[in-house]
């Protein structure tokens, strides 16, 4: 633990930070899932979160997003404080997610998945999506033409009008992630979105995470297994272990902590990574 204490939690930029968690814990019954949990981002950084199954990695997501109500503890976005908010009014605000598990909306379109994030920020009132009258139409042209936009961005636009569980596995994470971004976010969340691809597709991934981050101008926070793509892109990685963290640094610190070695990657991951 001596070098956790070393670490800033901001990733060493000195920035104010975009997301700042203080001593966040969850306890479900007599289970304590995270215990007194802390991280600070950057705007603009890319971060990686890692641990064995179990390590409490997706109730930190669950808890940011609003799916969880902390126990205890703080989570600040952009200064705001998020932790007591409901799961739509934190996206409202700007923060978005994928899932582990991939969570589309399969029998719908490839284009009506992206435009029912888009709604988010629809901008007409109930009467004129009844009516039809208003804002309405002019405005459903809009979220349609950005809905396509962002489909051919990542290289869908041509499977805009395939139900959803038509598209290989691939194009379904960058479906995903394309629906994430509909809804205009600041940060991003992806909670292991290289799950069941091959070395190529990781590839791939690590290479479309960094354009998203560029070009969308975002704060991303990572949740995954495949070292070679956390090692690969993330500029800071923060290490749980049984609902704590044992580590936060640099891809070179991480993949040299002893603390790390032993407690999550063993002797053979390390010649992995």
């Amino acid at each position: 633990m001596e070098t956790l204490n070393k670490m800033s939690t901001a990733g060493g930029t000195g920035e104010s930070p975009v997301l700042q968690i203080q001593d966040l814990t969850m306890v479900f019954g007599g289970l304590r899932a995270v215990s007194q949990f802390s991280m600070s981002l950057s705007q603009g950084g890319l971060y990686g979160l890692i641990g064995p199954n179990g390590a409490g990695k997706t109730t930190v997501f669950n808890m940011i997003t609003g799916i969880y109500t902390p126990t205890s503890g703080s989570i600040l976005f952009n200064g705001h404080e998020i932790s007591k908010l409901r799961a739509h009014q934190i996206t409202r605000l700007g923060v978005a997610r994928t899932f582990q598990n991939i969570r589309l909306f399969q029998d719908l379109s490839v284009l009506d998945n992206v435009r029912i994030a888009n709604h988010t920020h629809a901008g007409y009132s109930l009467l004129e999506a009844i009516s039809r009258l208003g804002r309405f139409g002019r405005r459903e042209r809009a979220l349609t033409e950005q809905a396509q936009d962002l489909l051919a961005v990542f290289g869908l636009q041509d499977r805009q009008h395939e139900l959803a569980r038509n598209l290989p596995y691939g194009e379904q994470r960058r479906l995903e992630i394309a629906r994430a971004l509909a809804t205009h976010p600041r940060m991003l969340l992806l909670d292991e979105p290289a799950a069941g691809m091959n070395p190529t597709e990781s590839e791939t991934l690590m290479g479309l995470i960094r354009f998203v981050r560029q070009e969308f101008d975002l704060t991303i926070l990572l949740i995954e297994h495949q070292m070679r793509v956390v090692m690969g892109i993330c500029e800071w990685i923060t290490v749980m272990d049984f609902g704590q963290v044992i580590a936060r640094g640099t891809a070179d610190q991480i993949r040299n902590n002893q603390d790390v070695i032993v407690a999550y990657l063993g002797s053979a991951a390390r010649r992995e990574i």
